[in-house]
């Protein structure tokens, strides 16, 4: 079993925080019902509209707050390391995603609303998981960085390529101004470079494991700069 590498806070602050949320929520969703917070106590069944946009709400912080769900692991003693957008969690996200326009399709449907307060309320729940995680995962689906003893073999949209550990000359490591490893650059022995831009690849969460693998196992090739 790999190692986790992007843990999450521990579970009963997990659960303390989204109970805080959804807390939260509830007592702000009463805003985009079209009834007088005085008159709840005659029509309990907008109660149940607010449980439902306090619920799409915590669906959302969920999707976003991926690793609560999903956490990161990986193992670097593997002979054959891959390091790729986790496509179950990806499946996963974009199904429990589509809960969430289903939630305010029914409270529209079925209550008197604010029109402005839910539009409002309706596309942060919406857009803000597409805009955070889901349409970067999806443009990132097929990529993967693979790392062998033998071969560096790498995905990203357009660009792939696979390169044999003899051919290679040099590696270097490329950081960032705050010392993050982002990219890969590799020369290799018919005096052509290569350049592996790992931040479009949707595996930050894999950084600090890319550069210790590389650094392990590629030491006599690695240059740095």
């Amino acid at each position: 079993m790999g190692k986790i590498i992007k843990p999450s806070y521990p579970i009963e602050i997990s659960i303390g925080l989204l109970i805080l949320i959804f807390a939260l929520s509830f007592f702000l969703s009463g805003q985009i019902f079209a009834i007088p917070r005085a008159d709840l106590q005659g029509d309990y069944s907008v109660y149940f509209g607010m449980f439902l946009a306090s619920l799409a709400v915590l669906i959302m912080v969920l999707i976003l707050w991926e690793e609560l769900l999903f956490p990161v692991a990986v193992d670097l003693q593997k002979e054959e390391v891959i390091f790729r957008n986790h496509r179950t969690k990806l499946k996963i996200q974009a199904f429990i995603y589509l809960s969430i326009p289903a939630i305010f399709g029914f409270i529209y449907l079925n209550y008197q609303i604010h029109e402005i307060r839910f539009y409002i309320w309706a596309a942060i729940c919406v857009l803000v998981p597409v805009v955070g995680k889901l349409v970067s995962g999806i443009n990132n689906y097929n990529d993967f960085l693979k790392l062998t003893s033998d071969v560096i073999e790498y995905k990203n949209n357009k660009k792939e390529g696979a390169f044999e550990i003899k051919n290679i000359q040099q590696i270097t490591p490329i950081k960032d101004e705050r010392d993050v490893l982002y990219k890969v650059q590799l020369s290799l022995a018919n005096d052509s470079q290569v350049t592996i831009d790992l931040d479009e690849m949707e595996l930050e969460a894999f950084y600090d494991s890319i550069e210790k693998y590389i650094t392990d196992n590629y030491q006599s090739l690695i240059k740095g700069v």
